[in-house]
C-alpha cells in the first residue's frame, strides 16, 4: 500500500507524525513548519481509511503498523522520531513492539495503550445522517451534524473531510462505512511481547482524561524509559489548542541527549 504523504522541511532528522480518527495530514500542516525549523524533516502521514491514502480495509492496529513499516521502507527512512496523536499514537505504541530497532525516540499524545470503550457513536450517526449525494453545501452538512454534535470546532475538525468531487457533489476523505463498522478496533489495547525501551514522551492535556494519573503504572510496565508531560488548558487536541507549549515540550525531548 502507498500512504499518501507531505514533506515539510529539507535537512535535518526525520520526524513521522500520524493523525488520529476522523484526521488527515492536513491536521498537522501549520504546526509542522515550526517543528521543522527546529531541524526537522517532518513526513506528515494519512493512515489507510483516512485522507487521500486508499481506503481498505482491515483497520486495527496491526495493519497500521505494517502500513508505517511499509511507508518507511518505501522512503528509505531510516531510524527516524515518530509521534502520534490519539489513534495515530496507539499506531506508533503497536509499531514500537512490532519492529524494534527501526526507530530513535517515541511521542505519544493524548493516549495510553489501554483499550477505550467506544464514545463516537453520536459522531458517526450524524456523519452517516448527512446526505453526502444531495447536499449542495457544507453548511448543510453543518446543519445536519448540529443535531448531534454541539461543539462548533469538533464539526469543523470533522468536516474538513468533507471534499467537492471532480463529477460534481461531495465526498468523505475518511472510509465513513469502514469507521461506522470498526470503531471497536480503534478503541483497542495496544500488545506486546516485551518491554519498549526506547525514550518515550506521552503528551496529556490538562483538561483530557484519556491518560489519567492511574493509567502511568501500567504504561511504565509497557515503556519503562517512559516520561509524561501535561499541558495546561487543553484537551485532547494539545497541539490544536495550545500550540506554542506542544512545540517546547516536543523539542525540549527530541533535543534532549
Amino acid at each position: 500500500m502507498f500512504l499518501n504523504y507531505k514533506k515539510i522541511g529539507e535537512t535535518g532528522k526525520p520526524l513521522i507524525v500520524l493523525h488520529g480518527v476522523f484526521g488527515l495530514l492536513d491536521n498537522w500542516l501549520t504546526i509542522s513548519k515550526t517543528i521543522s525549523e527546529q531541524g526537522y524533516i517532518l513526513y506528515l502521514v494519512d493512515q489507510r481509511n483516512h485522507g487521500r491514502s486508499p481506503h481498505q480495509e482491515p483497520l486495527d492496529y496491526p495493519t497500521f503498523s505494517s502500513d508505517l513499516k511499509e511507508f518507511l521502507d518505501q522512503q528509505h527512512i531510516e531510524n527516524p522520531h515518530l509521534l502520534g496523536h490519539s489513534m495515530g499514537g496507539k499506531t506508533i505504541m503497536q509499531y514500537a513492539a512490532d519492529f524494534p530497532g527501526t526507530y530513535d525516540k517515541l511521542v505519544i499524545v493524548d493516549i495510553g495503550p489501554k483499550a477505550y470503550p467506544i464514545h463516537h457513536t453520536k459522531i458517526l450517526k450524524g456523519l452517516n445522517a448527512i446526505p453526502i449525494d444531495e447536499i449542495a453545501s457544507r453548511n448543510e452538512a453543518d446543519a445536519v451534524l448540529a443535531e448531534y454534535e454541539p461543539i462548533v470546532s469538533v464539526r469543523q475538525f470533522l468536516l474538513k473531510n468533507l471534499y467537492r468531487k471532480d463529477e460534481g457533489g461531495f465526498g468523505w476523505r475518511f472510509n465513513l462505512p469502514v469507521l461506522t463498522t470498526s470503531m471497536s478496533k480503534i478503541g483497542a489495547a495496544t500488545t506486546y511481547d516485551a518491554p519498549v525501551n526506547n525514550p518515550t514522551l506521552f503528551i496529556r492535556g490538562e483538561k483530557s482524561d484519556y491518560i489519567k494519573d492511574e493509567d502511568w503504572e501500567d504504561i511504565l510496565k509497557i515503556f519503562p524509559n517512559a516520561e509524561l508531560e501535561t499541558i495546561s488548558n487543553a484537551g485532547h487536541w494539545v497541539q490544536a489548542e495550545q500550540p506554542q507549549a506542544f512545540v517546547n515540550c516536543l523539542m525540549g525531548f527530541l533535543k534532549k541527549n
